[in-house]
C-alpha cells in the first residue's frame, strides 16, 4: 500500500511539473534558486526527446496500477506480482540515479520536487525488493509446483 501511496503522490507531481513545463499550469513552486526550472529545462530534462516528467507521470500511474493489483487479496502471495514490481521500480531507481546526478554533480543545483521522487523511488525498490524475498519464501519452488495435483 506504502508503494501504491508514493505512485498516486509521485504520478501527481510528475504531472503538475509537466503540465508547467508544457505551459498548462501555472507557476513553478520551487526554491528561491530556481534549481526546478534548470532541471527542467537542461539537456537531463529529456530523455530520448521525452520529457522527463511526462516519463515520470506515466511510469508512477503504471506503477500505481500494478501496486494496486498487489494489494489484492488474491494476489497477496503472487511471486509475479512482486516480480513486476521490481520489473518498473528497478530501472526507475537507476533512472533517477542518473537524473540526480545530472542535477546535483553536472548542473549543480536543487530541485526539491525531484528529490521527493528520488527518496519515493528508493523507498519503493526497498519495499518491492523486500516483498519480493517474502514472496520467495512463500511461494512453492517450480519443481514442486510442478508434481502438485491439480485441484478438482
Amino acid at each position: 500500500m506504502v508503494i501504491a501511496l508514493l505512485a498516486l503522490v509521485n504520478s501527481l507531481v510528475a504531472t503538475y511539473l509537466y503540465l508547467w513545463k508544457t505551459g498548462r499550469a501555472g507557476t513553478l513552486a520551487c526554491t528561491g534558486s530556481g534549481g526546478c526550472a534548470i532541471a527542467q529545462f537542461s539537456p537531463y530534462g529529456w530523455f530520448l526527446g521525452v520529457d522527463v516528467a511526462l516519463i515520470g507521470a506515466v511510469g508512477y500511474a503504471v506503477l500505481l496500477l500494478v501496486a494496486l493489483v498487489s494489494i489484492q487479496p488474491r494476489h497477496l502471495e503472487s511471486r509475479r506480482v512482486s516480480v513486476a514490481l521490481l520489473a518498473l521500480i528497478a530501472p526507475a531507481f537507476l533512472f533517477t540515479v542518473r537524473l540526480k546526478y545530472g542535477e546535483w554533480v553536472v548542473l549543480k543545483v536543487f530541485c526539491p520536487w525531484c528529490f521527493i521522487s528520488t527518496v519515493s523511488i528508493t523507498t519503493c525498490l526497498i519495499l518491492a525488493w523486500l516483498d519480493w524475498r517474502r514472496t520467495a519464501r512463500v511461494a512453492p519452488a517450480p519443481e514442486e509446483s510442478a508434481r502438485m495435483p491439480l485441484a478438482a
